[in-house]
């Protein structure tokens, strides 16, 4: 099982400020330090308020506002930023490019700026969106080739932040499901909310990767700002199966009709945004160097049901 709820608590507490706390990343993060340490959080989004109704610090923010983003943390000196801010919706960066550019590649050099000034460490969520799929899986020294331009995006964040001289750890993940409140519909909420309506859905057979829960993401976050470890980590789901395999199995726990999960290929969907096919992310440096520990497919969907109240 993973190990996720356990974690050694610093000697020492930090000051972690969260960018896109409201968001399905951030409230997991957010969760998962306010339960396992004392560490002071400052949660920012762009909403008028926080998810949470009493706890921490909230503040407004736009991470694409350059003067915005130095004033709060100017203000807040944290330790840490923690940027689960992005635009991940992959079709609408094509045809989005100024803002989603703005928000994934211009955020991430605003938060920069301040974290240099006084002396902040970054950590960043980037994607396997990074690499073409023709020959992964993939690990943390693999060549990247995107193939879209959020791909492209989130390649120049990791670069503006290994070229920019302060401390930082790159967290490449992808597929990510779980709960949060009012979050975007993920891939496994999405089918859940179609398949217990017997609704049939095409799922793809030829998009290879690793899922992802996000109390998992959240954990190796945690263990990654507990150990001050810098540089890239794949933090991920450990297995890596097709998108139809990963449905038959939520059919199989959630007890769904596995019929009504129709197998497609990509090319059969024209999204405007291509995808990696052949990915996956190896996972052996985070276990390895961090004891990161995920729950495997199953697993996950058994605790995304409980979660659910199933």
């Amino acid at each position: 099982m993973s190990n996720f709820i356990h974690s050694p608590i610093l000697s020492y507490l930090m000051k972690v400020f969260i960018t896109g706390a409201n968001g399905l990343l951030g409230q997991a993060v957010t969760s998962i330090f306010t339960r396992e340490t004392d560490h002071e959080l400052i949660l920012t989004s762009v909403e008028d308020s926080s998810y949470l109704e009493y706890g921490h610090t909230y503040c407004v923010l736009d991470i694409t506002e350059k003067e915005d983003v130095k004033k709060l943390i100017y203000f807040h000196e944290p330790d840490v930023i923690i940027n689960c801010a992005a635009y991940t919706n992959v079709d609408k960066c094509e045809t989005e490019r100024e803002l989603s550019w703005r928000i994934n590649v211009d955020g991430v050099k605003n938060l920069i700026i301040a974290a240099k000034k006084i002396g902040s460490k970054i950590i960043h969520f980037s994607t396997d969106y990074i690499f073409d799929g023709k020959n992964g899986p993939y690990d943390e020294l693999s060549k990247p080739n995107p193939v879209s331009f959020y791909g492209r995006e989130k390649l120049a964040s990791e670069n503006a932040l290994v070229t920019s001289d302060i401390r930082f750890a790159i967290i490449r993940t992808l597929v990510l499901y779980g709960i949060g409140n009012n979050v975007k519909p993920n891939f496994a909420l999405w089918m859940i909310d179609e398949l217990k309506n017997n609704r049939p859905v095409n799922i793809v057979t030829d998009q290879i990767s690793n899922m992802t829960m996000i109390d998992d993401l959240a954990y190796g976050t945690l263990k990654i700002a507990e150990k001050d470890a810098s540089g890239i980590y794949n933090i991920s789901g450990p297995d890596i199966l097709s998108r139809y395999d990963f449905a038959l199995k939520l059919c199989e726990v959630f007890k769904y009709d596995k019929n009504l999960v129709k197998p497609v290929t990509t090319e059969s969907l024209k999204q405007p945004a291509p995808r990696p096919l052949k990915s996956g992310l190896i996972i052996l440096k985070a276990q390895s160097e961090l004891g990161f520990n995920p729950m495997d497919t199953l697993e996950g969907l058994r605790l995304l049901k409980v979660q659910l109240g199933y």
